[in-house]
């Protein structure tokens, strides 16, 4: 079975995203008309198979199209109930039941070992889990923007780190080509080799360690983690 996040899926067109939102960051809203629109697409693409120029059956192949475009539909929905939520629109538990941490500003400086951290920036599987919670009869309750005031939040999400991560590292593979090998003297654009002459793609460690150093140092990287986030004002 294919595996679709695989990296290998990647290309630098990934990054053409300008028309896809008004303003510098994508929107919650705008993702959910974006997803609607694409599972049109889908629907539509699998009704005119029905009737292909060739005479082909393609009945898995519509199914599989009908089928992802139902995944996105739901995707839709998720992402226009959380524009609301952000907007403040929906009200929100201010803590989570049956534990009664809190989350947003009130979760500065407490402690949820059991759940990975306090909840400073609450998953959409949190805040959806919020907006159940306020079915609860006696439910203290809020919304997003009031609880969040006063954040200065320098944050990045974590498929975005992982990007940022992987590009880091193809990166200082890229460097380590540069460089000359101290070690077993290869050159650049060599690979280095063992002491008995066999090439390795795994570069002895004073050579990774010089390229990471100088990658590291162009990208504002500290110790392999980015020293600050991209700005998204």
């Amino acid at each position: 079975m294919p595996n679709h996040n695989d990296t290998a899926y990647e290309t630098t067109a990934e990054s053409d995203v300008a028309h896809l939102m008004e303003g510098r960051n994508i929107t919650l809203d705008e993702i959910a008309v974006e997803l609607a629109s694409i599972e049109l697409r889908l629907r539509q693409v699998a009704f005119a198979a029905e009737t292909p120029a060739t005479p082909v059956e393609l009945e898995p192949m519509i199914d599989s199209l009908r089928f992802k475009a139902g995944q996105l539909r739901e995707l839709s929905d998720e992402a226009g109930q959380l524009a609301r939520i952000v907007e403040g629109d929906v009200p929100l538990a201010t803590k989570f039941s049956g534990v009664g941490d809190p989350w947003g500003a009130a979760a500065r400086g407490t402690n949820r070992e059991h759940f990975g951290g306090p909840a400073v920036v609450p998953t959409a599987r949190q805040l959806i889990h919020l907006a159940h919670g306020v079915r609860v009869p006696g439910t203290e309750t809020t919304t997003y923007p009031e609880a969040m005031a006063g954040m200065q939040l320098i944050w990045e999400s974590k498929s975005a780190q992982a990007r940022r991560r992987r590009e880091r590292d193809a990166a200082v593979e890229d460097e380590v080509l540069v460089l000359e090998c101290e070690t077993c003297e290869a050159e650049p654009g060599e690979h280095c080799v063992t002491k008995s002459g066999r090439v390795s793609e795994r570069p002895h460690t004073k050579r990774r360690r010089t390229a990471e150093t100088n990658v590291d140092a162009r990208l504002g990287y500290l110790g392999g983690n980015p020293a600050g986030v991209p700005d998204s004002d």
